[in-house]
């Protein structure tokens, strides 16, 4: 097995069919190379129905609510050699599935020259936003990218990977001892980018986008989960914990409470 996709899933009946098929379609043929595992997370909705109803998903229950959890328990089930992480309210982008194998090939092939290619990742492009809304996003990762060239090449402090699209390595996630449960939900990207860093090359590219529901900056505000994503991002980044240990579970029936947040 080549790549394995882990979707983990609390509450997500109304989103993770588009996820699934989106993925299914990218792999249609290469199902000797790919699996899928959906990842249970304490649903208390149909979730665990919906990923059953898809032929091939495999489903993996963790009671033990949170995305850290459930990413670890997926990485324990899986068999790839290359670890795909995706939020079940996102969908890949065309040729996505591609692009990965693609640049991890290539760095494979590089590897006497380079240091081994351990974790892939790229930008989230929120498809229920507005263009300007869009636009103010892009600024933002323009400015985290910037940030992110200076921790790698200047500080050598860590480096950059978005929850939700991003590719690991086994042998690098074997190597730093798999996810940090004690993080909940803030700064568990970062966490990994900044270990990973220390044993391998982490890559972050425009290249590799995906498409992802926009819920949570609607529900708290853009302004507001920008400034917290960048306090949580120098906080593990620095001092190796995040400085929001709380958040939010955003799912439909928030939505439908706060139709204007």
């Amino acid at each position: 097995m080549l790549l394995s996709f882990v979707v983990p899933a609390y509450n997500e009946e109304a989103y993770l069919g588009a996820c699934l098929e989106s993925i299914l379609e990218q792999t249609r043929g290469l199902q000797h190379l790919t699996e899928i595992i959906v990842v249970n997370n304490a649903s208390t909705d149909r979730t665990r129905e919906v990923a059953l109803s898809y032929p091939g998903v495999r489903l993996v229950d963790e009671s033990r609510k949170g995305l850290p959890f459930a990413r670890q328990a997926g990485f324990l089930a899986s068999t790839g050699a290359l670890i795909a992480n995706v939020d079940s309210d996102s969908r890949l982008t065309p040729g996505w599935v591609e692009k990965v194998l693609t640049t991890f090939r290539i760095h494979e092939a590089n590897r006497r020259s380079h240091r081994p290619l351990v974790a892939l990742s790229g930008p989230l492009v929120y498809y229920d936003l507005t263009p300007r809304q869009r636009r103010l996003v892009s600024i933002f990762y323009l400015i985290a990218w910037l940030i992110y060239v200076t921790n790698k090449y200047i500080l050598r402090v860590g480096s950059m990977v978005q929850g939700g699209n991003f590719v690991l390595s086994r042998a690098g996630l074997e190597a730093i001892g798999g996810y940090n449960t004690s993080i909940t939900f803030y700064g568990e990207d970062t966490d990994i980018a900044r270990r990973l860093h220390a044993v391998g090359k982490v890559l972050f590219t425009f290249d590799l986008k995906m498409l992802s529901s926009a819920r949570r900056l609607k529900h708290e505000g853009m302004l507001t989960i920008a400034a917290r994503y960048a306090v949580n991002y120098f906080w593990t980044t620095f001092l190796k914990r995040p400085f929001t240990r709380e958040h939010l579970d955003i799912r439909e029936s928030e939505l439908e409470q706060h139709p204007q947040a």
